[in-house]
C-alpha cells in the first residue's frame, strides 16, 4: 500500500488521517508557508495534538498527530 504525503485540499489532507472532524470551520484558513497546530478533544484523557503544514505552492502535507 502506498501513502500520499501531499494533498491539494485541506479536507483531503485531514481525511487521509481520519481527522476531518478535528477541524473547526470557523478558524481562519491556513496561509501559504504556515504550520498550524492544535489540540483536539477526541474523547481521550488529554486529546490529540495535530500539526499540519501548507507549503508555498498551496499543497497540504499529511498531518501528524499523536495522543497527548
Amino acid at each position: 500500500m502506498s501513502y500520499r504525503n501531499w494533498f491539494a485540499t485541506l479536507n483531503d489532507a485531514l481525511e487521509s488521517e481520519a481527522l476531518l472532524a478535528a477541524w473547526d470551520c470557523t478558524w481562519p484558513p491556513i496561509n501559504y508557508g504556515e504550520v498550524r497546530a492544535w489540540t483536539w478533544d477526541d474523547g481521550s484523557r488529554y486529546g490529540r495534538h495535530i500539526v499540519i503544514y501548507r507549503n508555498e505552492q498551496g499543497m497540504y502535507e499529511r498531518p501528524t498527530h499523536y495522543a497527548r
